[in-house]
């Protein structure tokens, strides 16, 4: 009997992080992810096959060379943009690949740190590696993306303690690896076609070229650009998956709301400016707001990177500080800096650097203000 307390307070002290204030637990908390993740992968598999389809008939071929064609071929599919089989399975044969060999590769990762630390593996590369793979354009070559994840699970969040402890998101740290190591191979509008030969045009090359009279010369309307029927990332483009798997995450009270609607004020707040001030200036400074959100990867943003609880602002003052920041910083990269039109990836990391800072910041105001009340 007199041991009986030892043990229990052995089992009832947590030993690492990440922490949970209620019942559900870690395993709990990455499933929910994964199911908010759902229709971008969903997303993902239709539009990839989509666009190759697309970009198969501009090209006129009939038939597509190698591994993919031969498969095809053998199911009797035809590569018909109007067929929602046909993008399914054509696109599916791009997708695959890259989350089977980032999955594994992060799994490898994953399992040699639990071993070495003698812990139990947890589901954090999952998440991860869906994460990482859907933010990667359909022409990233395999070795790239292995090589892409291994930095940012050993370099990114291993080496700091794994999961829990890391300060940028592991995902984005591995596509800004590869984004800055590859620079040739990971940029440019070739890469976001999946068939060889055919590059297109970009929304962002469109924009500026001409801006919303550009686009719409293309042939792209703002619902298409919200439903994700655009080149782009693989499952990044629809803005409504994104918003489905927000509406996940806020039920099941996984993701903060208040980053998200800082993101949302902080880009639209911005937008309203360079609109004001740059009227019959470069095409960029006039977009709208409600098309900068359907651009590129800033639903995907932030609703489930900027969201991040282990790498954003914890205290809830903080919170909105980081969303505002980080919306405020998409525009200013996608207005300042062409090398860079999505701007996403960059605004999030830099607010994942901020994040501690702001939160000291809450902190100490709280603090003082408590001191001079209570003086």
């Amino acid at each position: 009997m007199g041991s009986f307390p030892k043990q229990l307070a052995a089992v009832a002290v947590t030993s690492m992080a990440p922490h949970v204030r209620d019942a559900n637990n870690l395993r709990g908390v990455m499933t929910r992810m994964l199911v908010a993740l759902g229709p971008c992968l969903v997303a993902a598999f239709y539009n990839s096959g989509y666009q190759a389809n697309l970009a198969l008939a501009k090209l006129g071929m009939t038939d597509l060379p190698g591994w993919r064609g031969a498969f095809l071929g053998a199911l009797g599919i035809a590569y018909e943009s109007s067929s929602v089989l046909a993008c399914f399975a054509h696109g599916a044969l791009y997708v695959l690949p890259i989350l089977l060999v980032v999955l594994v590769t992060a799994g490898l990762w994953e399992a040699l740190f639990a071993v070495m630390r003698k812990r139990p593996r947890t589901e954090g590369s999952v998440v991860t590696a869906v994460l990482f793979t859907l933010i990667l354009p359909p022409g990233a070559p395999l070795w790239q993306v292995a090589l892409g994840i291994s930095f940012g699970i050993v370099i990114g969040k291993e080496i700091f303690g794994g999961t829990g402890k890391n300060f940028l998101n592991p995902a984005l740290t591995s596509l800004a690896f590869l984004y800055f190591a590859y620079p040739n191979t990971m940029a440019g509008d070739p890469l976001w076609s999946s068939v060889a030969g055919y590059g297109g045009t970009t929304i962002f090359s469109m924009v500026a070229a001409g801006g919303v009279d550009e686009i719409g010369r293309a042939g792209i309307g703002w619902w298409q650009s919200f439903l994700g029927d655009v080149q782009g990332a693989l499952g990044v483009t629809s803005t409504l998956a994104c918003l489905i798997g927000a509406a996940v995450l806020l039920y099941t009270r996984v993701a903060s709301w208040r980053v998200m609607a800082g993101v949302l004020i902080g880009l639209v707040a911005t937008v309203s400016v360079c609109n004001w001030a740059g009227a019959g200036a470069a095409p960029i400074l006039a977009l709208p707001w409600y098309w900068h959100l359907t651009l590129g990867s800033v639903a995907f943003g932030m609703v489930f990177l900027a969201t991040d609880p282990v790498t954003s602002a914890a205290t809830n003052t903080g919170r909105w500080v980081y969303g505002v920041l980080i919306g405020f910083m998409i525009v200013l990269v996608r207005v300042a800096n062409p090398v860079h039109p999505d701007g996403v990836m960059l605004a999030i990391l830099l607010g994942n650097m901020f994040a501690p800072l702001i939160d000291y910041g809450v902190i100490w105001a709280n603090t003082r203000r408590r001191a001079r009340r209570n003086a």
